[in-house]
């Protein structure tokens, strides 16, 4: 036998963590490393936070599990508590944020299913977008890497240039049921929305009897310094999908709608066995109690205020390398130069200066710290950037 007994679906660096401190891990060899990664921006309050990990422990020694056939007061609360902290009138909890956009999808439809127009089954989406991997979520991208061998993949889906208006209107017809939209794209390169597109998708959705479906799974949950990134755009979907941030690390996500979005979602049109359970909902209910307010955001955009003026800075010592820094709060991107790949650059970093970051589209290196950083480690990032790009430059 030579497949390994974790499907090899990823290509597994070397760094094998076992442990985490704040803003830190710890390998297995006893490697220490600086998480600028967090895992792919869901540890927003780093490793081992007090808040969370006392409510994951305490709900563990009450109850993990029962059923969604049953009444939920944790799932309740939680709950309220978006609806009472955004746009939306009612959720559904998931496990991950593939399923909240599938949610998001199935919702949608079903609302044009409710008011007699069946054929309105059709979203349009975006290139360069990364919604998920199941065949749902493959099917709204047009990235080969993603959909190559899962064909056929499932109709219903139109995707047009991202932050190009005029094509988005241009898609439009009988068949539409709305728009499907990252308004910070993260795998697809920390690319955000210009706020002439978005808030043109708002209008043209209005215009038209359209829904707007915001993913938000990667940019909100307070990484760009408003509770979702939408606030700083100025207006409102009517579906939106979160997750990674949303448990802190402890598997979640959530599908969130306006009452009229959600008319045709009733009793059997959907479900989930594991989402919204009593362990998941007091791991989110600590991030929020932590996360959802004014001194929280505001630090969160001042720091990523400051992170990005020290990229800037760097950037002319370096301009063989690195070209420019985009993206909002402490969801950052550097895009780097055509002389280096952002995935060998990533893994000198992790190898060599023991400095988490991720990869995306569009030769950008992704900055996603934990939302909990301090000025020490921002400055340690800086630092370890720097000698790594000396390094990397001194061997090109």
């Amino acid at each position: 036998m030579t497949i390994t007994p974790l499907m090899p679906v990823y290509p597994r660096c070397g760094v094998r963590p076992v442990r985490g401190e704040g803003c830190h891990l710890v390998s297995e060899d006893g490697r220490r490393f600086l998480d600028f990664a967090s895992g792919i921006a869901v540890n927003i309050l780093g490793h081992g936070h007090p808040v969370l990990t006392k409510a994951i422990q305490d709900q563990a020694a009450t109850l993990v599990h029962v059923s969604n056939l049953y009444g939920s007061p944790q799932g309740e609360a939680l709950a309220q508590r978006l609806v009472d902290a955004t746009f939306a009138d009612t959720v559904f909890f998931t496990n991950s944020g593939a399923e909240a956009v599938e949610c998001a999808i199935k919702t949608a439809r079903r609302y044009h299913f409710a008011n007699g127009q069946p054929q309105r089954h059709k979203l349009i989406s975006f290139n360069n977008a990364f919604h998920g991997r199941t065949l749902g979520t493959i099917s709204a991208t047009n990235q080969p890497k993603m959909r190559d061998g899962f064909e056929p993949l499932l109709p219903g889906f139109e995707v047009v240039p991202f932050n190009e208006l005029a094509a988005a209107e241009a898609a439009i017809d009988d068949s539409t049921a709305g728009f499907l939209v990252e308004p910070i794209q993260g795998e697809g390169g920390v690319t955000p929305a210009t706020t002439e597109f978005l808030t043109g998708l708002r209008r043209l959705a209005d215009e038209h009897g359209l829904l707007l479906i915001l993913d938000e799974v990667q940019c909100g949950y307070a990484r760009t310094g408003t509770f979702f990134a939408h606030e700083q755009y100025g207006i409102v979907p009517d579906i939106m999908a979160v997750a990674k941030g949303i448990g802190g690390g402890f598997p979640l996500g959530a599908c969130l709608a306006t009452e009229e979005a959600a008319k045709g979602m009733v009793p059997g049109t959907h479900g989930s066995t594991y989402g919204g359970n009593p362990l998941a909902m007091a791991a989110a209910s600590a991030i929020m109690d932590v996360v959802v307010n004014d001194a929280f955001l505001d630090g969160v955009k001042a720091k990523g205020t400051r992170l990005r003026q020290a990229l800037e800075q760097l950037i002319p010592n370096h301009d063989g390398l690195f070209h420019s820094v985009r993206g909002m709060g402490l969801m950052l991107g550097l895009k780097l130069t055509d002389k280096v790949e952002a995935r060998d650059f990533v893994a000198h970093l992790r190898d060599n200066h023991g400095l988490l970051t991720v990869g995306a589209g569009e030769n950008v290196v992704r900055i996603l710290p934990p939302l909990v950083i301090e000025d020490a480690h921002i400055a340690e990032f800086v630092e370890k950037l720097s000698a790594a790009a000396r390094d990397y430059g001194a061997a090109a």
